[in-house]
């Protein structure tokens, strides 16, 4: 076990993207890790429940030994053992983000000894966080390119702020992940216009699908409103869903009281839009997500439409653990990242 790292947690978005991102790095190179400021660039910093949660399961699965894992907590060390493949279940207990707890425990059970299954309960479609639609669809089918197998499944929706969500997860790991190019997107081969309406009237759903046809010259065979069971709280969102040559892309935006129908549906139009012009295949949320696990493979490539302050925070705390170059090159409305030397 290496000497103890130092991570700044207000450095760059200052969000929980430095704790995730040196929770999943310290489980897969072993490497110990204290974090001081957690959060501290939130006006609630600290530890909330979905963070406490990813710490709870990262320390679960490899057996660490936890310093200042509680709630409101500003300074975490975490001293981790070997990775252990099995069966796991974890909770939140509110609607905090399940598939952000995936995205801090998955890089360490890509490459475990044996498969593991989880069950992941709390909130599957949260504002703040990729929705469980864009895990299944957009990054984990890039992961499986790479050699594992991940698969999920969706058994209950959880909408903020109600939460009551949850999905199962099946990872047949491989022993090295390997790299991945995406450089180029290709032709557009299918686009949906998904719907997600639960407990509110189903003229929500048709303003929006109206605006969204209208704004991308959409036909009516793109549209797909799934039929949810009862009792998964109030909520909507709507995702605008991209398959191209080289991947599917996703993009999001979540209905509010303060929104209207045409507003929320012209915040995902907005993003659409964007994308098509910029010309890359990989999105700025999908740029941050795929990061780590180019970084564990030693080497891969891609280019996407600019880097968030979550990706340039992801490189920054990937740096500090693992020794690969990571160099991004700008080019006109682009932004080219190539990882490995």
């Amino acid at each position: 076990m290496g000497s103890i790292l130092v991570i700044d947690g207000s450095q760059g978005e200052g969000g929980g993207q430095v704790l995730r991102t040196s929770l999943a790095l310290s489980m897969v190179t072993g490497r110990p890790f204290r974090i001081e400021g957690i959060r501290a660039g939130r006006a609630n910093s600290g530890l909330l429940r979905q963070h406490l949660t990813g710490v709870r399961a990262a320390a679960e699965i490899c057996g660490a030994t936890v310093q200042g894992a509680e709630l409101g907590s500003k300074q975490l060390t975490f001293e981790p053992s070997d990775v252990r493949a099995g069966d796991y279940q974890f909770s939140i207990g509110t609607a905090g983000s399940t598939t952000l707890v995936l995205q801090t425990i998955l890089p360490a059970l890509l490459t475990a000894k044996g498969r593991s299954t989880l069950l992941l309960e709390g909130g599957t479609h949260n504002p703040a966080a990729p929705p469980f639609d864009f895990l299944q669809r957009v990054f984990l089918p890039l992961i499986n390119r790479m050699g594992p197998r991940v698969a999920v499944e969706l058994e209950r929706h959880g909408f903020f702020p109600a939460g009551g969500g949850c999905f199962r997860v099946v990872v047949d790991p491989v022993e090295q992940l390997q790299p991945v190019e995406l450089l180029t997107r290709g032709e557009i081969r299918r686009r949906t216009c998904r719907v997600l309406l639960s407990n509110l009237p189903r003229m929500i759903a048709e303003r929006e699908w109206q605006a969204v046809a209208s704004s991308l010259n959409w036909s009516d065979d793109c549209l797909d409103v799934p039929d949810l069971p009862p009792g998964h709280g109030p909520g909507n969102v709507v995702m605008l869903e991209l398959e191209s040559d080289s991947l599917t892309e996703i993009f999001t935006a979540f209905g509010r009281k303060q929104a209207s129908s045409e507003q929320v549906a012209h915040e995902a139009v907005t993003q659409v839009r964007g994308h098509l012009k910029s010309g890359a295949p990989v999105g700025e949320h999908l740029a941050d997500q795929l990061l780590l696990p180019l970084a564990l493979a030693g080497r891969g490539s891609f280019v996407t439409t600019r880097l968030t302050r979550h990706a340039t925070t992801n490189i920054d705390v990937i740096r500090q653990f693992v020794n690969v170059a990571i160099e991004t090159t700008r080019e006109t409305g682009q932004v080219r990242v190539v990882i490995g030397n």
